[in-house]
């Protein structure tokens, strides 16, 4: 399934140093084309369990994943890298 804009989406893989996991939700907000014709990037908004931004960081689109019927979101602490 071919993803849109402000989707959300479910990491596939990790970015420790921005405190984000595999499973982690964020809304897709834009497309970038990558420097040298690699994979686009997508640009993703992270928010916390209340609805406030914390984050938004761009990530190759090989690292998300639609989210799907049969799966329930939870929550986690977030813990800042200083």
């Amino acid at each position: 399934m071919p993803l849109e804009l402000y989707d959300r989406v479910a990491l596939k893989i990790a970015f420790p140093h921005h405190d984000v996991r595999p499973g982690d939700v964020a809304t897709l907000v834009d497309f970038v084309p990558h420097p040298s014709g690699g994979s686009r990037g997508c640009v993703l908004e992270f928010f916390n369990a209340v609805g406030q931004s914390i984050r938004i960081l761009t990530v190759p689109e090989t690292a998300v994943e639609p989210l799907r019927p049969d799966e329930i979101l939870s929550v986690r602490p977030l813990a800042l890298v200083p």
